[in-house]
């Protein structure tokens, strides 16, 4: 009798918890609709002025062309790949620091002050830095977005590591376990959300270096696209080009996230 309570119980809670799902899709379906409708009602019936701020159908009329041409593909192709670089580096090398960071105190202690200094540096004075060191190309790019996801990385992780339960910690220590054993055994794993969470943060951070830095250099990517779409009034290539940027992030935060859940199904982390 007793089962047959907590087996309904859950069946209506997971039936709640489906409800709930499908209305928020729904809901942000309708948001996302309702969005490019004002926006094209605006433009048509002149509440805003189309040809700075273009419409849905200009805009699309601007995909269509940029994909016939092949312009699309070539300058999206371009971003993604340095995006990709950067994100990578960035993450790989800001975890690699915030473990050598963890295990060593005193260089911890020592580098601390230049980390909040270089964090609050805005990356963008380093553009032209970067240019004049590694020259003008996707190289440089690539150190752009290194740049402005590095700092962020290594403080968000090491921060993390020093969060790890000082009592788990005591305990291996009592039990005679290495500092690599533990870091091994307990930071890291302890430390999966915080990891996952500096990837997401990461892709933003990454599409901004990566941006800024087509800003100032590029002859391909999305960044040239909007810089040359402002330069010469074609607003509707600008706002094209926007929202492919916005549309590329989204299917890069959603990688993540699968990623996320398939790591955690893999290690048999709780969520």
């Amino acid at each position: 009798m007793s089962e047959n309570m907590i087996s309904k119980e859950r069946q209506e809670y997971l039936q709640l918890r489906q409800r709930s799902r499908r209305l928020v899709r729904a809901a942000q379906i309708a948001l996302f609709i309702a969005f490019f409708l004002l926006w094209e009602l605006a433009a048509r019936w002149n509440w805003i002025d189309p040809f700075i701020m273009s419409s849905p159908s200009r805009v699309w009329e601007t995909l269509q062309n940029l994909t016939v041409s092949g312009e699309l593909w070539r300058h999206l192709g371009a971003s993604c790949a340095e995006t990709v670089a950067g994100f990578t580096l960035g993450t790989a090398v800001g975890t690699a620091v915030a473990v050598v960071l963890w295990w060593s105190p005193t260089l911890a202690k020592i580098v601390d002050p230049y980390l909040v200094v270089l964090n609050s540096l805005p990356k963008t004075a380093l553009g032209p830095v970067f240019i004049v060191w590694i020259g003008a190309g996707p190289s440089s790019i690539i150190a752009m977005s290194l740049a402005i996801s590095l700092i962020v990385t290594i403080l968000e992780v090491h921060n993390g590591f020093l969060s790890t339960d000082p009592g788990k910690l005591r305990l291996l220590r009592t039990l005679g376990a290495s500092k690599g054993q533990i870091l091994r055994k307990l930071v890291l794993p302890a430390n999966f959300t915080t990891l996952m969470n500096a990837l997401k943060v990461n892709v933003g951070l990454s599409w901004v270096g990566v941006i800024m830095g087509e800003f100032l250099v590029s002859r391909m990517g999305l960044g040239y696209l909007i810089v040359y779409g402002s330069q010469v009034f074609k607003m509707d290539l600008v706002m094209a080009t926007v929202l492919l940027l916005a549309l590329a992030a989204a299917v890069m935060y959603r990688a993540i996230l699968v990623l996320e859940k398939a790591l955690k199904k893999y290690l048999g982390v709780s969520a």
